[in-house]
């Protein structure tokens, strides 16, 4: 599969999305899994996956820091889907001991304090999550930061050995929100209020008119390094593309 990527970026390019989710669903069947973190993007992904396939798999890391609002729109989601998600949490023993070493608010003080931090409650969890497919899904897109924007629309993620789709890499933010609106898809209400990223509570806030889309997670750290390690790892991308010239890394 890895050696088909190009291959699937090329026939895939001037798709309509879903047909290329629908191609995937069937490809891998219960090995292929949406990863939602319930913010806008994946919510349009949920709505077409499950539009797809009713039974389709999404899962969702619970870091144990996330706002009430995205907890309420889960569940609105669970209600108007009639589905369920799969649900990874951090291990009790790994927050035990990071709190106990370093306290609630350890992602102020450091950036490697920081990165413990998400990779105690998003890497880790990500990794046992993928272990159970073969494909994953996310809402990733360019616009969202400079850092995305050499991500194509489907990878190889060679930290994880898995194929990873990005359906939504081209589409803007208008796209985005005319899709919610046009297929009447629940959203966080935190969007509403100026948080265009979200992610937990004491790393995210709402930004000003003109911001980058992602400026208001980890704000206090240096644009270049304002990721989790989920799609990032030591500052590169997550991904192995192959191209005509051998196998390529990211920035």
């Amino acid at each position: 599969m890895k050696e088909d990527i190009q291959h699937f970026i090329k026939k895939f390019k001037n798709e309509p999305i879903e047909v290329l989710l629908a191609h995937f669903l069937k490809l891998y069947d219960d090995r292929i899994m949406l990863a939602s973190s319930l913010g806008v993007e994946d919510q349009v992904l949920t709505d077409m996956v499950l539009k797809i396939n009713p039974k389709a798999r999404i899962f969702v890391l619970d870091t144990g820091r996330l706002h009430q609002e995205t907890y309420e729109v889960m569940s609105e989601t669970r209600v108007q889907y009639n589905m369920n998600y799969e649900v990874f949490f951090p291990e009790a023993k790994a927050v035990e001991n990071m709190l106990n070493a370093h306290g609630p608010n350890l992602m102020y003080e450091s950036y490697d304090n920081r990165r413990l931090c998400c990779t105690i409650r998003k890497v880790e969890p990500l990794a046992r999550a993928l272990k159970t497919c073969d494909a994953w899904i996310t809402g990733l897109r360019r616009e969202q930061s400079p850092a995305r924007s050499n991500h194509e629309i489907i990878e190889y993620d060679s930290v994880h050995d898995n194929v990873k789709l990005n359906p939504l890499i081209e589409w803007t933010t208008d796209q985005i929100w005319e899709y919610i609106k046009t297929h009447d898809v629940p959203y966080n209400t935190l969007h509403d209020n100026g948080y265009p990223s979200i992610g937990c509570v004491p790393c995210t806030r709402a930004i000003n008119r003109g911001d980058d889309l992602r400026a208001g997670r980890w704000w206090w750290e240096k644009e270049t390094q304002k990721e989790c390690g989920i799609h990032f790892e030591d500052g590169k991308m997550v991904k192995d593309t192959p191209k005509d010239d051998g196998l390529i890394g990211g920035e």
